[in-house]
């Protein structure tokens, strides 16, 4: 089964008063395992970034004013994802809303609510208390979260992609297959 580990940056909270994408990162899982496949760009967002939100992922408004814009990669990035994959999304409510505000400024289909798997959702099912932030589920995990400086939309793709694999349990189902798959070797 294919999916998608996918992460955003943006200019600001909310597409609804004009923040746009700065940043993309997917990572592509084959049956729960990474293939090694990634789309990364950086992306033009045609206004300036807030200094608060430089300060979250450190892409400035100088750095970003060479980069490509949205309508140039979208159909690199619609073709990475595919059409059915699920994508998997820490506070996914948040990625899909500039996602489709981008998609809608192109367009562009949106995409389906029924695609997300919400990493964060998933958390505080399995663990009520909390804290289920993406730092506190590596912590919980003893996933090395310790490139993670600044967020960066590949990187949290990429750890995410380790977390959600521990939230669902799949991580203990492979080790136990191939254990079972060395016995019978032997």
């Amino acid at each position: 089964m294919r999916e998608i580990v996918l992460d955003t940056e943006t200019t600001g909270l909310d597409p609804a008063q004009g923040h746009r994408l700065v940043e993309l990162g997917c990572i592509e899982l084959l049956n729960r395992i990474p293939t090694g496949a990634t789309f990364h760009v950086y992306l033009n967002p045609e206004r300036e970034v807030p200094a608060e939100a430089a300060a979250i992922h450190g892409l400035t408004t100088e750095f970003l004013k060479d980069k490509p814009r949205f309508i140039d990669v979208v159909d690199d990035f619609l073709a990475f994802i595919g059409e059915e994959a699920p994508l998997v999304i820490h506070n996914a409510g948040f990625d899909h809303g500039f996602l489709n505000a981008e998609l809608k400024r192109v367009e562009r289909v949106a995409v389906a609510r029924e695609r997300l798997i919400d990493t964060l959702m998933l958390a505080r099912r399995k663990h009520p208390a909390g804290p289920n932030r993406l730092d506190d589920l590596c912590a919980r995990y003893g996933i090395d979260n310790s490139r993670r400086t600044k967020h960066g939309a590949l990187l949290d793709a990429e750890i995410l992609a380790e977390v959600y694999v521990e939230l669902i349990g799949a991580r203990q189902a492979q080790l136990g297959l191939a254990e079972s798959g060395e016995r019978r070797g032997n």
